[in-house]
């Protein structure tokens, strides 16, 4: 770190930094809300079933898939390539210390794969699932470098209030572009576009609004390490980083209360990721509802949601965040039980699941962010996050697998969402199991008044 970065991290410039910081979950929230919570699921699933034609079955590489399965199977592959992809990503980061630039080369790379979706028409899913595949690969690498700099733009007693205020500011953004497309989506007659093309441009648009709300970030942050220019050769700088990612690897089993705390959260993060992904899906295929409810409720939880992030975060002021994660995971438990059971048709049952959804979502990931930061050890924030984000992003592999195989032997969206209870109940346990503070003074770090 050279004179000047120190000279410049007091607490001025850290409040600048943050809000700099928060502006990309403004911006990327454009993709999970409109692309991966609301539209494309069902968008693709329909382009799917047009092109099967009646049959039971589309081509996918040569193997036989359901259209009703196909979204689910396309976001496993999407995770599995996360899996390979954040690791090194984070490695890269920390070993050239290029966070910033690194960080908007992923951003771009999934804008503009998400402004392509306007090609997505005319039988064309497979275009939209390698776009797809692309652009969620991206999001997830640029986030693991992202989530980074929580650690160096706050202190450790600011950490639960920035990272919940990051969620709700994402929230936020996310929510007044889905308003956006609401609006678009519903008097697509009045502006002179089928119902088609307005989905695409609402898929489009998000790469826009992604792309465009990414430039604040970029030249808000700071790299912390002093750069060498002409230093390594892209090969040497990316061998480099794998030899890096494997000391981290092997190091991790120095601290095993922090793997624990990562399996934990694989486990019960891969159930809330996955019950994003797929509830406009459950929503049209199984509830029969329509496009509107479904944007509407969606919309709804967005703002809900911000003051659901805030709520969480001042209640781990005061009772710790462990315990309030907890709470919330016996909450998504009560939830997706309650899914099954909700009648066809009925609005009303899915804006009151929704509102609940919409208060602990935004806490169990703000504050599982913000206890991670506490347990890796300082200089390695990138790489440790980039196993974070496997177990986050890259974790939705086995959930998307295990409601894709329900659907493929059972044809049954019910018996799907409630093969996720399991990964709040298994998760809750584990996370009970984790003994924070130890885990903290293991890392090197100091534990802060509540946790």
């Amino acid at each position: 770190m050279t004179s000047e970065q120190v000279a410049e991290d007091t607490p001025q410039a850290r409040r600048r930094e943050q809000r700099g910081w928060y502006f990309y979950d403004w911006a990327n929230s454009a993709f999970p809300t409109t692309v991966l919570t609301v539209f494309l699921g069902p968008y693709l699933t329909t382009i799917a079933e047009a092109a099967a034609q009646g049959r039971p079955y589309v081509d996918v590489l040569g193997f036989d898939i359901r259209p009703s399965a196909y979204y689910s199977f396309v976001v496993g592959v999407a995770a599995i390539l996360q899996i390979i992809l954040m690791p090194l990503a984070g490695a890269l980061a920390d070993h050239t210390g290029r966070k910033k630039e690194l960080m908007g080369l992923f951003a771009y790379l999934g804008a503009g794969a998400t402004i392509c979706f306007w090609f997505v028409a005319d039988g064309r899913y497979l275009l939209g699932g390698v776009l797809f595949i692309l652009a969620n690969t991206a999001f997830a690498a640029a986030f693991v470098i992202y989530n980074s700099f929580l650690p160096e733009i706050s202190t450790a007693d600011e950490r639960d209030k920035v990272s919940a205020q990051g969620w709700g500011f994402g929230y936020l953004g996310g929510g007044l572009l889905l308003a956006v497309h609401l609006v678009l989506f519903l008097g697509h007659d009045s502006f002179g576009v089928s119902e088609g093309d307005a989905v695409r441009l609402a898929l489009s648009s998000a790469g826009l609004w992604w792309g465009g709300f990414t430039i604040i970030p970029l030249l808000r942050l700071r790299n912390r390490r002093a750069l060498v220019p002409g230093a390594e050769t892209a090969g040497q700088a990316v061998a480099g980083s794998f030899r890096q990612l494997g000391r981290t690897i092997r190091e991790l089993r120095r601290y095993p209360l922090t793997l624990g705390f990562l399996v934990a959260y694989l486990i019960y993060n891969d159930g809330v990721q996955t019950v994003i992904s797929f509830s406009a899906t459950y929503a049209d295929k199984e509830l029969g509802l329509s496009q509107t409810v479904r944007i509407g409720a969606i919309l709804m939880v967005q703002f809900v949601a911000f003051f659901g992030a805030l709520l969480l975060g001042r209640f781990a002021a005061y009772w710790g965040a462990k315990r309030v994660v907890m709470c919330a995971l016996v909450a998504w438990t009560v939830v997706v039980g309650v899914a099954y059971f909700l009648p066809k048709g009925s609005a009303v049952a899915f804006f009151a699941l929704g509102f609940a959804i919409a208060i602990v979502m935004g806490g169990t990931q703000a504050l599982s962010r913000s206890l991670f930061s506490h347990v890796i050890p300082v200089g390695k924030e990138a790489e440790y996050y980039s196993l974070y984000e496997i177990s986050d992003k890259g974790s939705t592999f086995l959930g998307s697998f295990t409601l894709g195989l329900a659907l493929q032997l059972t044809d049954s969206y019910r018996l799907g969402i409630i093969s996720l209870v399991i990964f709040f109940v298994l998760g809750l346990v584990l996370l009970t199991l984790i003994d924070l503070p130890k885990a903290i003074r293991a890392a090197g770090n100091t534990v802060p008044e509540r946790i």
